[in-house]
């Protein structure tokens, strides 16, 4: 069967709401932008701006927010007649500030979101056999149904020999309990080929000795998850993934594989404006690379360009660069 698309994203969604008083604490914002977010549906528009044939498997509400959703999607040419609907469901909606350098409050609402209500069934009618390549997100594994549709995912797609790539997308208040986040990564990692996370991320998947952190800490945007970083990354490999990347933020990025050896990948410096969004954008570019047969430093640099790009702007979805921004940007830096 010939393959129709080159990845399949499947997981979160959202309306993303942006502050458009850049610099001002989150209680004197007085106006926002609305644009589109959610990791895997982030990740189907940039690998698309790139180039490849990309799809994504997210539900909607019956509502507005989820056609502006749709509308954006299919201006973007990326393929949404796997969007379900779920009556009775909202579309999730994700509020966010912007305060440069380093903080960007962001603020979730996803009581009764549709995204969550993902079923084995929603899988089974999505194109894992006619794609090359499949992405789950961890945020997808934190409550039922989309707990097992998620699994259930990685798990045909390994047996019918896709690339499966995890984004670990740690949302700490998106679980009941930290801990309960990587009992379930871990029960996904035999299915998986990349690993995709930031070090908070890695240690907080690895996380086997439950006393480090208390029930409380998920009530915690970005938890303080203690634990040694080698003996994290190890642990994410032995259980299954051939290669784990680690998104370094202004360092780069190591690709750290299953023989111990580690690649490291070095930044595009630039200055920050944002920063939320940069992370799904580095995985757009990677992805773009490993699906077209780059080596390891050559996909992950790829991914440091993109990830370097979408910081100096505005948002996630919206601001994915295109191939030929990319190629600009990197020819002012001396290329690849």
């Amino acid at each position: 069967m010939e393959d129709k698309y080159d990845i399949l994203a499947i997981g979160r969604s959202s309306i993303d709401l942006y502050s458009n008083d850049v610099g001002s604490p989150f209680p004197e914002i007085t106006s926002f932008g609305a644009f589109v977010g959610g990791c895997p549906t982030n990740i189907s528009v940039g690998t698309r701006r790139l180039g490849l044939r990309s799809s994504v498997l997210t539900a909607i509400g019956d509502d507005p927010v989820g056609e502006f959703l749709v509308k954006f999607l299919n201006d973007e040419r990326v393929e949404t007649q796997y969007i379900v609907k779920k009556p009775g469901h909202r579309t999730s909606a994700v509020v966010l500030g912007i305060e440069p350098p380093d903080k960007f409050p962001l603020i979730y609402y996803r009581d009764n979101c549709a995204d969550i209500e993902l079923t084995i069934d929603d899988v089974m009618a999505s194109p894992i056999a006619t794609s090359r390549a499949v992405l789950i997100s961890g945020t997808g594994l934190s409550k039922e149904p989309s707990r097992s549709a998620t699994l259930y995912a990685a798990e045909q797609a390994k047996s019918m020999e896709r690339q499966v790539f995890l984004d670990l997308d740690f949302r700490a208040d998106q679980w009941h309990d930290p801990r309960a986040y990587g009992i379930n990564i871990r029960s996904a990692l035999r299915n998986i080929d990349i690993a995709i996370g930031t070090e908070e991320e890695i240690k907080a998947a690895s996380l086997t000795d439950v006393s480090q952190v208390s029930v409380e800490d998920s009530q915690i945007s970005n938890p303080n998850i203690e634990g040694d970083m080698d003996a994290a990354i190890s642990n994410i490999l032995i259980a299954g993934p051939k290669a784990l990347v680690v998104k370094r933020g202004s360092d780069g990025a190591d690709i750290c594989l299953k023989d111990g050896k580690v690649i490291n990948a070095p930044p595009f410096p630039v200055e920050i404006y944002n920063t939320l969004g940069a992370g799904d954008a580095f995985a757009s570019g990677f992805i773009y690379g490993i699906l077209n047969d780059w080596n390891w430093q050559k996909s992950a640099r790829l991914g440091n360009a993109t990830g370097a790009i979408v910081v100096t702007r505005h948002g996630c979805a919206n601001f994915m660069p295109t191939m030929p921004e990319v190629n600009a940007f990197i020819e002012q830096r001396g290329g690849l």
